[in-house]
């Protein structure tokens, strides 16, 4: 080994290998969205390490943007020292063909809705599947109407976009197929639906996207959340149950707890018994979980793509990757780690927004979610008037499962900020 260190790293290869790090580092320091950009179109096709990446132009203090058709190209492309923008190349189902349409057409000028988008851009190199890509990954956002984003924003700009993708298609493909007959259609040119503000209005909410259909459409478009991430939801408690984020996890004989949602999953079978690895990501990173035989038997029912999962198990180097690799010992669910935490569920009344119907419409709501005494949580009543405050525990035969639909439940009934979760303490839950 000595030996072999006498010629294999010598010191003239030691010393390109420092000014190149030292290059990149001054290139990062003085020029942040370039090199970020730089690496960034380098991994383009590698979206384990373009999350890693995204993570990285948040921690810098960089601004991302989702992919645009006005101002984006086909690599990520920096706006400035602090602003950067997503590369079209990077959008799954859309080839160089409509990208370099697309580029060409707003050559002259910029496009004004999605029907100018569409007429301008070739139809026989914009499919739907490259414009619906588009409309997912978020490329289209500022062609919606502004009144379509004025009340859901993003989710209300997509939802609307979707609606008039077929009937911007179409107008585009008759404006096509007259002009090379060189004739005008007997039944004269489709116009497109009115954009004002008050037919926006009209359009029933079903057409607004919700934030979990959005980041499902983008992650499918990307590869990755880039507006939002599911676990963001959750980020306040995880502090409450997880004991460090998966960028954070080191090599160590010691055991560690973190949280992630599924964004993979893949199965095998060996002599020894199955054995589910699990791709679990926090938005800093991610990170493959090993489930073997002997917890897969407990931990089945709770693995599936687009959960929340608690983990806790031993990290190590992976040899054959160069990374890390993660045997699990426990498994737990969101509603599981919650419950290994939570001192209860609290609900905050006051004297004023106190009526009749109010212990009906609790007990209604909560008779659904019941739980056996030793494992259901508690539920608190906060009650507060004009002259005094108390702190009321119902009996244990109110105790409830803190799952999701409980608390969309009871926020939609008394408020969004009337409902809470109240942690023991802070650091892994126990």
């Amino acid at each position: 080994m000595e030996k072999f260190a006498g010629y294999g790293f010598n010191k003239p290869h030691s010393v390109c290998y420092a000014l190149v790090a030292y290059q990149t580092a001054w290139l990062k320091h003085y020029y942040p969205a370039d090199f970020m950009a730089a690496v960034m179109s380098a991994d383009m096709q590698n979206t384990d390490k373009i999350v890693i990446n995204v993570e990285e132009c948040r921690e810098m203090g960089l601004v991302l943007d989702p992919p645009s058709v006005t101002n984006g190209a086909h690599r990520f492309v920096a706006q400035s020292k602090t602003h950067l923008v997503y590369g079209l190349g990077a959008i799954k189902g859309l080839g160089e063909g409509p990208i370099e349409a697309l580029v060409q057409a707003r050559q002259s000028e910029a496009f004004k809705d999605l029907y100018d988008f569409c007429h301008r851009v070739e139809v026989k190199r914009l499919n739907r599947r490259s414009l619906e890509a588009l409309i997912h990954a978020g490329a289209l956002d500022h062609l919606a109407p502004d009144a379509a984003s004025a009340k859901d924003g993003i989710d209300g700009s997509r939802g609307w976009l979707l609606k008039h993708q077929e009937e911007a298609l179409q107008i585009a493909e008759q404006t096509a197929r007259n002009q090379e007959a060189g004739h005008t259609d007997l039944f004269g040119v489709l116009e497109p639906v009115s954009t004002d503000p008050v037919c926006i209005d009209q359009i029933e909410s079903g057409n607004v996207l919700t934030m979990a259909s959005r980041l499902a459409r983008e992650k499918e478009a990307l590869g990755l959340y880039l507006t939002g991430h599911p676990i963001d939801v959750y980020r306040s408690e995880l502090k409450y149950f997880a004991s460090t984020r998966i960028s954070d996890l080191r090599a160590s004989q010691s055991e560690q707890l973190f949280a992630g949602w599924v964004v993979g999953l893949r199965s095998m079978k060996t002599q020894r018994g199955a054995i589910v690895f699990v791709t679990l990501d926090d938005r800093t990173a991610r990170i493959e979980v090993g489930v073997f035989s002997d917890l897969l038997e407990v931990a089945r029912d709770k693995i599936s793509k687009d959960n929340l999962l608690v983990v806790r198990g031993s990290v190590a180097q992976d040899d054959f990757s160069g990374g890390l690799r993660v045997r699990a010992t426990e498994v737990f669910s969101l509603v599981e780690a919650r419950q290994r935490s939570l001192r209860g569920l609290t609900v905050r009344v006051n004297q004023a927004g106190l009526d009749e119907q109010f212990s009906k419409n609790l007990a209604s709501l909560l008779s659904l979610h019941q739980e056996p005494k030793r494992t259901g949580c508690p539920v608190i009543i906060d009650y507060c008037s004009e002259g005094a405050t108390a702190e009321l525990q119902l009996g244990d035969q109110w105790r409830v499962k803190p799952s999701d639909e409980l608390l969309d439940g009871l926020r939609a009934q008394f408020g969004p900020d009337r409902v809470g979760l109240d942690y023991h303490q802070q650091g892994g839950g126990g």
